[in-house]
């Protein structure tokens, strides 16, 4: 994150009449200019807007503050500019004229990579949960300065992936009193920095895997790289009704192995929404914890398989609510957490009243390829289709970990040793691309 930077100089006798053009000044620009008698002043750059574009890193951090600081010099309005402005980041004193602050900062995002002028790093990685930051771990320690694009809400969830969507993660290993998911997620992301990883908050638009080296790009940012690890996840399908929103994480959740053993469930009835092989699994799974489970289903007969239906209908204490769905959840006294749920048949128009203390969305994940663009193969759901064994795509040079290839598991655990796998893969994939080089020169 770029913190501050420190600006001086900027003599008096150039700002004799500053107090009467002051209104001419953004608030930001006033609040920089907070220092009357002497004009030196910090820009707080530490908290960024979705149209700011913010590098962190600790080689890029200087670099990125020394663009910002000449940018912010160039914007100002007379008589505020003076024609030799000198300011300071860390211990190094910069010297610009306003002349030449333009092309100063567009030396500086050239640097940093533009659209016009890319960056080029040997690993670019497009993710920000469990598996894009293991992979950024194993490829920085391998020396091969990655750089992490983790997005800017991507898919309507903030950089680190569903877990920071989550409360308590108990299945972590390593954590045995548990961690907050989001916390989980910023511990993650100091061990990417930490090893070198370069890390960009914008969220990727576009993809060219036609040529080498490939493209990777956000809107005002491109990178050339020689290998490419998707980790982008999938998201949870979730249904929107009346209270919905209010009892995510406090009752209501879409992953029963994640949350199915938390102490608010166990020996409280649970209902479960959904009729395919997720819904049956979630369902016979979180019989285990809760006293009875409930499946709610729009239709009257199940897709899942034979199978799975069956083990469910011969499970006594699986109920089904057939063309059913839920309409409302409500929590109880006192703003407590999830204490029911108001269900309609959707054949006869009567809602009944449901008392449970969970819900579970079983409707399948929307996996977020849709930036491929179709260059990678996908699989009939969508999802990224991998060679068996590897995380090797249908491009070579592309790899993909986490949940954007995995259908079947879905667990933070599993996303990080995908990651794990892929930086490997890439780095083996690299070292045999240079070897071919090596020997054709």
């Amino acid at each position: 994150m770029i913190r501050s930077c420190r600006q001086s100089s900027v003599t008096r006798s150039h700002h004799k009449n500053a107090k009467f053009e002051l209104k001419s000044l953004t608030p930001f620009d006033r609040f920089c200019l907070r220092s009357v008698n002497s004009y030196d002043f910090f820009c707080n750059l530490s908290t960024h807007t979705k149209k700011e574009r913010v590098v962190s890193g600790s080689t890029s951090t200087g670099r990125g503050q020394h663009r910002l600081a000449v940018d912010w010099l160039a914007r100002l309005p007379p008589p505020f500019r003076s024609d030799q402005t000198s300011f300071r980041v860390g211990r190094t004193i910069f010297s610009e004229t306003p002349s030449r602050a333009a092309a100063a900062a567009a030396e500086n995002q050239a640097m940093e990579g533009s659209a016009d002028a890319p960056r080029r790093t040997r690993v670019c990685i497009i993710g920000s949960g469990p598996s894009a930051h293991t992979a950024a771990i194993y490829a920085a320690r391998a020396e091969l300065k990655p750089v992490l694009f983790e997005g800017w809400l991507a898919n309507d969830i903030a950089a680190g992936g569903q877990l920071t969507t989550t409360t308590d993660v108990e299945n972590f290993p390593g954590f045995p009193d548990g961690i907050l998911g989001g916390d989980l997620m910023d511990r993650c992301r100091a061990q990417s920095l930490r090893f070198g990883t370069e890390i960009i908050s914008e969220t990727v638009t576009a993809v060219d895997f036609s040529s080498r080296p490939f493209r990777v790009a956000s809107e005002s940012t491109t990178v050339l790289a020689d290998a490419v690890v998707v980790a982008t996840g999938a998201v949870a399908r979730r249904l929107h009704f009346p209270g919905s929103d209010a009892y995510w994480n406090r009752g209501i959740s879409a992953c029963a192995v994640c949350d199915g053993a938390a102490p608010i469930f166990r020996n409280k009835p649970i209902a479960v929404i959904g009729g395919g092989d997720s819904a049956m699994e979630e369902s016979n799974f979180l019989t285990k914890y809760g006293s009875h489970v409930y499946i709610i289903h729009r239709r009257n007969t199940f897709r899942a398989s034979k199978i799975m239906q069956a083990r469910a209908l011969s499970n006594p204490k699986i109920q089904v609510f057939w063309d059913s769905e839920v309409v409302e959840a409500y929590g109880g006294e006192g703003g407590g957490p999830l204490a029911g749920v108001k269900v309609k048949n959707l054949t006869t128009g009567k809602i009944s009243d449901l008392k449970v203390s969970g819900l579970f969305f079983a409707i399948g994940h929307e996996p977020a390829t849709k930036f491929l663009g179709g260059q990678l193969e996908l699989d009939a759901d969508g999802y990224v289709a991998t060679k068996p064994g590897s995380t090797h795509t249908s491009v070579k040079g592309v790899f993909a970990a986490g949940d954007v290839q995995d259908k079947k598991y879905r667990q933070a655990i599993t996303a990080a040793g995908s990651g794990c796998m892929a930086a490997l893969d890439a780095e083996h994939y690299l070292q045999e691309v240079g070897a071919q080089e090596g020997k054709a020169d």
